[in-house]
């Protein structure tokens, strides 16, 4: 049994990607704590929307007590004042990477899922708090983390195979279509990037000056250790090309979470950051055997903390 416990944490940085990436570096940002991380709890791949004067950050919200994510929801004012959070998602199967985004006049949700056996689409029926969903997407491989990107004549998707298992962290696969709710084609080059420090994507796809970048995790040493950011130098249904411009490490302000940082997301003029700490826990010890009573005790309750 693991005694040493990845506990993630979330940030705001008041900044866009864009600016982050000129500066090449997290660090010298001012950060904006989520709450909702330790005891054997975190919160994980933030995604966020800003609209009406607020900020809404999506989150994976995971309990090691019983090993299934779920999805939170925390809203901030412009001053990033906390104002409401709370579970807005939840499946008999595990949750995470809450991809957020406005579209074709809906607000939508592609949440990682791979233990349903697919990936689901959600729409927005009264933002931010009630969801459903409304497509399932198949593809060449169940995906991990799947990105879309609208480049104005088609969506993209950028994801990792779930299978088989060592491709995970290390390929990345396309799939392309006319409209969000397809069909979907996957890439005739897939995999199209693979490298073992990492190509499992990470965060938003965007266009700084004439080119598109796409973040994706680094896994030297450690499952999410930092940001690789790749830029797209080709998009096509036969081809895709990509190269590794840079790689951000946690920010020193960070500190003591400075042993991974695995998803970046831009939302409007703020960009959401992940860092985790390796804990040693005792408690850990007596995870498995407390599961099984925590999972009938959180079956009453599906929406609770």
């Amino acid at each position: 049994m693991q005694i040493r416990k990845d506990i993630w944490r979330c940030g705001i940085i008041p900044a866009s990607l864009s600016q982050i990436l000129q500066s090449d570096s997290l660090d010298g940002w001012p950060l904006t704590w989520l709450p909702g991380s330790g005891n054997l709890r975190y919160l994980a791949d933030p995604f966020g929307i800003w609209r009406d004067n607020r900020l809404h950050v999506f989150a994976e919200h995971f309990d090691y007590r019983d090993a299934r994510g779920r999805i939170a929801l925390s809203v901030y004012d412009s001053t990033l004042t906390l104002l409401d959070q709370e579970i807005v998602l939840a499946e008999p199967w595990h949750l995470s990477y809450p991809y957020v985004f406005e579209a074709e006049g809906s607000i939508w949700m592609l949440p990682e899922s791979f233990e349903s056996g697919a990936l689901w689409l959600y729409r927005a029926v009264d933002f931010p708090k009630r969801w459903e969903r409304s497509v399932r997407i198949d593809l060449d491989a169940i995906p991990l983390d799947a990105t879309p990107y609208h480049d104005g004549e088609r969506w993209w998707l950028f994801y990792a195979p779930a299978f088989p298992q060592n491709a995970r962290l290390t390929h990345l696969h396309v799939a392309w279509s006319s409209t969000l709710e397809g069909p979907w084609h996957s890439c005739r080059a897939n995999p199209v990037f693979v490298d073992e420090n990492g190509a499992r994507p990470g965060g938003t796809p965007f266009r700084s000056g004439n080119a598109l970048f796409l973040p994706v995790q680094s896994c030297v040493g450690t499952y999410g250790a930092a940001i690789r950011m790749v830029r797209i130098d080709r998009l096509t249904p036969d081809a895709v090309e990509v190269s590794v411009t840079s790689e951000w490490q946690a920010p020193i302000s960070a500190t003591p979470y400075l042993d991974g940082c695995h998803t970046i997301a831009g939302a409007g003029p703020f960009t959401l950051i992940d860092v985790k700490q390796t804990q040693f826990s005792a408690k850990g010890l007596l995870v498995r055997p407390m599961r099984q009573w925590y999972q009938r005790r959180r079956a009453a309750l599906p929406q609770g903390w």
